[in-house]
């Protein structure tokens, strides 16, 4: 089988390296020609986990038809903020049966579309697409460390193919027909991500990080439903699983970012620094205008969005989250019971 992989970041080049150890033949989209040109030549990406080594049936190329050609499944392996224009470049070269899953999460600014709306809005063909979300940090799924993730699409024959092309020994696949949720989910626990790294770089502690979480989750859970999400999504890979590794992990972007900022940075700095997207940047404000739009109330997406671009420190966002009024646990979550 012949796979498109239309991007060549840690994730890119970790799926690429997922899919090629399966027997599949890869060719990858690289937007940097350098990028394409060390992975034909030395077998490995020279920017983005360098030390990850490709077979040979791992071919990338700075050219878009190129790369489509032949493909039987594309793979949109690119940040959120570039899906719009990388489906626009895949359009001409794309037939309408091919399927197409995307690893992006975020909501597109403006539209406040989930990835695979805005991929069907410019390449059309719902019924084909797919999206792909979980606990899955590159450099571990790169080396073979045992992971999971989950696969939604509209159409159930669409989820499984994707889910028989990437269930691998070291990357076990399940699927749940809640695109909506999944998507949500993957977009908005960055959001929360960047808020545990703020904790960190405060100096707080565990019980902090683990308040975060738990009332993350709660709101992240509240707009899903709202916008028809099932809540049990959020119990699963999708939501729990990843909010889990991206507020914890060592390799985690979004709570480095947030570390970053509470010890005096910006997010520009971050992004001058490490060449990386921390997709809760993006997703703080699109996620958050995205709930103001249909009457849901995200605090701490709120007061992530204040300190990344409205001049509030983080520590006046512990002061206004720990001063909010006293209420019920489970207080405006009558939305997600049925």
């Amino acid at each position: 089988m012949q796979v498109a992989v239309i991007g060549a970041g840690s994730w890119g080049t970790a799926i690429s390296w997922l899919l090629s150890g399966k027997g599949i033949h890869v060719s990858m989209w690289a937007r940097e020609p350098e990028i394409a040109l060390g992975i034909n030549e030395e077998h490995h990406n020279p920017v983005y986990l360098p030390e990850v080594v490709l077979p040979q049936s791992v071919r990338a190329s700075h050219d878009m038809e190129e790369v489509l050609r032949g493909a039987e499944a594309v793979v949109i392996v690119t940040p959120s903020h570039g899906v719009r224009e990388t489906a626009g470049a895949m359009k001409p070269h794309l037939g309408s049966d091919i399927p197409v899953i995307n690893l992006a999460k975020g909501v597109e600014g403006g539209t406040l579309m989930r990835m695979t709306q805005v991929v069907e809005d410019v390449i059309g063909g719902r019924e084909r697409l797919a999206a792909l979300s979980g606990p899955n940090h590159a450099e571990e799924v790169s080396k073979g460390v045992p992971s999971a993730t989950v696969i939604a699409a509209y159409e159930d024959s669409v989820a499984r193919m994707f889910q028989e092309l990437f269930m691998a020994p070291s990357f076990r696949v399940y699927t749940n027909t809640d695109i909506i949720g999944v998507e949500l989910g993957g977009a908005s626990k960055n959001v929360i991500a960047v808020a545990a790294g703020m904790s960190d770089g405060l100096g707080f502690g565990d019980n902090t990080k683990a308040t975060l979480m738990t009332r993350g989750l709660a709101e992240m859970s509240r707009l899903g439903r709202h916008l028809g999400a099932n809540p049990l999504t959020y119990m699963g890979l999708a939501g729990m699983g990843d909010l889990i590794a991206t507020c914890t992990s060592q390799h985690s972007r979004n709570r480095a970012l947030g570390q970053w900022v509470a010890e005096g940075g910006t997010v520009d700095s971050y992004a001058e620094k490490t060449h990386m997207v921390a997709e809760g940047a993006r997703s703080a404000v699109s996620v958050y205008e995205l709930a103001c739009s249909v009457g849901i109330e995200l605090p701490i997406t709120h007061q992530v969005k204040a300190a990344l671009y409205e001049g509030a420190s983080p520590d006046d966002a512990r002061v206004l989250l720990m001063g909010r009024s006293a209420r019920d646990e489970l207080h405006g979550m009558d939305l997600i019971q049925d």
